[in-house]
């Protein structure tokens, strides 16, 4: 929902932010290590119950997720390898808050509730996996009630009311694999209208490929052949 509504505007109105960050010799990389580090430190603090500053480092944590790759278009420096390192602290942020939300529960008055927390982290995973994999296809998996930027603001305002804390992650769980089957449909949808190859016809199509293939391995040593003859 975010990336379809928000993230255009967004991105921007961060891009002269990571022009300056990027003239400043700010690398694209250390931001998203400062991320990463505010994110463990967040979950540091929902473990101990310290909920308003959970949510500083929560803000802190969320800016640097959308600045890296406004410094990276600044710098000219966005390509795959970025974006894999962006996808896998991604994943390591988010887990490092939900369990830091696994440890408050569990020192709670009901321990069974850090189950809550971990059923949430493999529902995101599974959200974050399905486009990924799409998009590896060919596919579009986009869209859903509950994506990173809607996790953010829902745990954001889970802290910043500590009383419906709880209440707030069974909803994000209950959106988050809304979100899952949505993805889940929609790419299915998509694979089902592709027409698979017949058996038949891969072979073919390997004999074909393979054929330009083995002349030139063949025209190759030929030519070694007549190049050794001429030298002897």
């Amino acid at each position: 929902m975010f990336d379809g509504s928000f993230r255009a505007p967004i991105d921007r109105g961060i891009a002269p932010i990571g022009k300056r960050l990027q003239k400043a010799g700010v690398s694209p990389d250390a931001v998203t290590a400062v991320g990463v580090v505010m994110a463990a430190a967040c979950g540091v603090a929902i473990g101990l119950g310290q909920f308003p500053l959970a949510v500083l480092l929560l803000i802190l944590t969320g800016l640097p997720d959308a600045l890296d790759g406004a410094v990276a278009k600044a710098g000219g420096k966005a390509g795959p390898r970025g974006a894999f390192l962006d996808s896998v602290s991604d994943r390591l942020s988010d887990g490092l808050l939900f369990a830091g939300a696994g440890w408050f529960l569990l020192n709670g008055d009901s321990p069974r509730l850090v189950m809550l927390p971990f059923a949430l982290y493999l529902a995101a995973s599974l959200v974050s996996y399905q486009r990924a994999k799409a998009e590896v296809l060919g596919f579009d998996a986009k869209g859903g009630l509950m994506e990173r930027a809607e996790r953010f603001i829902a745990l954001g305002i889970g802290l910043l009311f500590s009383p419906i804390f709880v209440p707030v992650l069974w909803i994000m769980l209950a959106l988050t694999a809304a979100t899952a089957v949505f993805r889940f449909v929609k790419v299915w949808k998509q694979a089902s209208a592709v027409r698979a190859v017949p058996p038949r016809r891969r072979r073919r199509r390997q004999r074909r490929t393979a054929r330009p293939i083995a002349g030139t391995f063949r025209e190759r040593a030929r030519g070694r052949a007549e190049s050794r003859r001429r030298r002897s």
